[in-house]
């Protein structure tokens, strides 16, 4: 039986992977929608809002249990899961680059802001300083000179802003539900 991307995703958000905490307040459907929810009421296009929404789906089991996929806990447990381009490619069936790459380069976009801004690095979480040093750490002058360059490298900057903030338990969001016209008129891959 062929799922449509949006019931895919939606099946996700309701997954067990998706009740975890990861060293945060909130659970990762939460901060997803949080992400997502930040992204739309500062305007951005639908494919950013939709990067924002799912940017860490790749940190989340499937629906098929028989599939064992890294998850975030595996991340927690101090094994870089490559969830950035797991969850990129796994959306890659269904979306363009302007919804995927933000996502696959969430967490470079990491690296590179504790490389360029000398303050970013103290605002990050305990559990994202944490992640960091799994995921190589900051990037040095090279790396963040080439990333810079990138395209969809401002626009995965956004997603990691909207994703540093996306972790408050009091944050009153849309729930996914809200999100499905959004997903189902993005163009497809």
């Amino acid at each position: 039986m062929i799922i449509a991307p949006v019931e895919a995703i939606a099946e996700l958000f309701g997954s067990e992977g998706a009740r975890d905490y990861l060293g945060e307040p909130v659970t990762v459907a939460a901060h997803l929608l949080q992400a997502g929810t930040l992204a739309e009421a500062a305007g951005a296009p639908a494919p950013l809002v939709a990067a924002a929404l799912l940017h860490d789906v790749g940190h989340l089991r499937g629906a098929d249990p028989s599939v064992a996929e890294p998850s975030g806990r595996d991340l927690m447990a101090g094994t870089d899961n490559r969830h950035d381009a797991r969850g990129a490619a796994w959306l890659a069936q269904w979306f363009t680059p302007a919804v995927t790459e933000p996502v696959r380069l969430h967490v470079a976009a990491k690296r590179y802001l504790c490389a360029v801004e000398p303050s970013y690095f103290g605002r990050l979480s305990e559990a994202s300083v944490y992640t960091l040093s799994v995921q190589d750490g900051p990037m040095t002058e090279a790396q963040a000179s080439e990333f810079g360059a990138l395209p969809y490298a401002a626009e995965a900057v956004a997603v990691r802003r909207w994703d540093d903030r996306a972790k408050d338990p009091a944050a009153v969001t849309r729930d996914f539900g809200h999100f499905r016209p959004l997903l189902a008129g993005l163009p497809r891959a």
